[in-house]
């Protein structure tokens, strides 16, 4: 599998990604600049967290009409698979591909620590590995209150879309164990076709065992896990 990551002005963590995916999991990576109109035959395209140009207006709005959206979304319509964090979540839900949209945290600050999430559906590509543990992720994020209309909600709990919950050490769902006041604990979803994905935390940042924390990289195993299955 070869994945593309997209880097936009402002970019901070596509060099964790680039690492995680060719020195880690010892996979083919290209990286995509932002005014590119060919995603080079790229399996997989991971919009990356960071501070896109243009959030000063509303996080992912201005990104979303960089060229190689164009593409990211073609690919997404046709079956490929894309995946955004953080920053590269805000993106997609502002490109239309993934649903809800993401605002401003209830605390109106800047939160960059660990938390937890409960997996909420294995019957994905990025989650079939993981077990009902809570596992701990890092955020870093100032915009990354889920937040969706009734409807949409509805669509997403009655088509088993959600990814991720935020929750507690114990695997408890609740209001206190929630970051940014996201609506239903939302961390992350997915869209209808399944193969486009967005997360707020970051797995990128606990997949090396030097980290002390691998709890990340067993969403990329279930990537693999899927493909050579």
């Amino acid at each position: 599998m070869k994945f593309g990551v997209v880097i936009f002005p402002g970019s901070n963590c596509d060099m964790d990604m680039v690492y995680v995916l060719e020195n880690i999991m010892k996979k083919e990576v290209v990286k995509l600049w932002h005014k590119d109109t060919d995603l080079q035959n790229c399996d997989f395209i991971i919009l990356p967290g960071g501070f896109s140009f243009g959030d000063y207006l509303r996080s992912g709005a201005i990104a979303n009409y960089s060229p190689i959206m164009g593409k990211v979304v073609d690919h997404a319509n046709n079956g490929g698979y894309v995946m955004g964090i953080c920053n590269g979540f805000q993106i997609l839900c502002e490109s239309g591909i993934l649903p809800g949209a993401l605002l401003h945290n209830t605390n109106h600050k800047f939160i960059c620590k660990n938390i937890h999430l409960k997996t909420i559906t294995k019957n994905t590509l990025v989650t079939n590995q993981y077990a009902d543990n809570a596992i701990k992720i890092p955020i870093a994020h100032g915009e990354g209150r889920f937040h969706a209309n009734e409807k949409t909600l509805e669509e997403l709990k009655n088509n088993d879309q959600i990814l991720f919950k935020y929750c507690d050490e114990n695997g408890e769902i609740n209001d206190e164990s929630n970051p940014n006041g996201s609506l239903l604990n939302i961390a992350g979803v997915c869209n209808k076709n399944r193969n486009v994905f967005g997360m707020m935390p970051h797995p990128e940042r606990a997949a090396d065992i030097e980290l002390k924390n691998t709890d990340g990289k067993i969403l990329f195993d279930s990537i693999l896990n899927s493909v050579l299955s």
